[in-house]
């Protein structure tokens, strides 16, 4: 296999996701393109290259923003697949009827198509391909085999023209993933010290082993960071509240931004926007407080250089 290369010129990335206050994929309540145009222009001051998470509404709705607009952001488009085993390993609960698995096996073959016709009707706009999000490592609740991975990369790389990725933690290419990863044409990788009880002091030598575990697999292959971040608040599942906090996001940030530039590593920190939507219902749940501004637009402190508070409503 030829690998398509990335040739990207330099430039800031983050991760993209625009749900609001009320808002929600799995409630069908998605980001208008009047406040999707809005959340563009807030990041077009600091970002270059944004990550979706899949290609259905809201994808769609970002792509066609940019393309109306002509926003000068370059895109990865993402694939929202489900789970197609069930993962006895997942902590919260990955057991699933055989009905309602052979329903998500035709539903991923349904957004992998819409994938790749987003891909070709915006090739100008997208800039490359996942073709899933943490469906491999241990305790994911969307588990999907290494075999089904590979015959989407084969299919999308058949019918687009860019990229082809599948973005993961740092563990599963360590060996699970070599077949998948001859299919490839760059590694995506995530990297998170503080679900791995790392403190501000540890987290960016942390960050660059897991980069380094993997580049080292791979030495033939670009190899991107697609997460990295570090949430704000925390009711101690699985990171203690201690640890997550706007000041160490703020340290973690600048150091990863400081040397992905200078290691030349394309990096989207995770990310945009906080998502009330995410997790438990407990307002403290961290998968809620990943985000460089608030639900309400506003700058945390890592965002302090960039934008003045009151920012959301220029």
């Amino acid at each position: 296999m030829t690998a398509r290369p990335l040739g990207l010129p330099p430039g800031d990335a983050i991760c993209y996701s625009g749900y609001r206050q009320g808002q929600s994929p799995q409630d069908g309540t998605y980001p208008s393109h009047e406040e999707i145009h809005q959340d563009l222009q807030l990041l077009s001051r600091g970002w270059k290259y944004l990550r979706l998470y899949d290609s259905g509404v809201h994808a769609r709705r970002v792509l066609e923003v940019i393309s109306k607009y002509r926003l000068d952001f370059k895109v990865m488009l993402g694939a929202d697949i489900a789970a197609e085993v069930s993962n006895p390993n997942c902590p919260w609960g990955a057991d699933y009827a055989e009905g309602q698995l052979l329903c998500n096996r035709a539903m991923n073959d349904v957004e992998i198509a819409r994938m790749i016709e987003l891909a070709n009707q915006y090739p100008c706009n997208v800039f490359a391909l996942s073709i899933g999000n943490e469906a491999s490592v241990d305790w994911t609740d969307h588990k999907v085999p290494v075999e089904r991975l590979i015959e989407f990369a084969q299919l999308v790389r058949k019918h687009t023209g860019q990229p082809v990725t599948f973005c993961e933690n740092y563990v599963p290419w360590q060996g699970q993933l070599d077949a998948l990863a001859a299919e490839l044409d760059f590694i995506s990788l995530h990297t998170y010290p503080v679900w791995e009880y790392r403190d501000i002091t540890q987290a960016m030598d942390y960050t660059r082993e897991n980069y380094n575990s993997v580049a080292n697999r791979f030495p033939d292959k670009p190899v991107v960071i697609t997460e990295a971040g570090w949430t704000t608040r925390s009711n101690g599942r699985g990171i203690e509240p201690w640890n997550a906090n706007p000041k160490s996001q703020a340290l973690y940030y600048l150091q990863l931004m400081d040397w992905s530039r200078e290691a030349n590593v394309l990096t989207f920190v995770f990310e945009a926007f906080d998502e009330p939507w995410k997790g438990s219902p407990d307002p403290d749940e961290p998968e809620k407080h990943w985000g460089l501004f608030t639900v309400d637009r506003e700058p945390k402190e890592a965002l302090a250089h960039l934008y003045a508070p009151g920012c959301a409503e220029l």
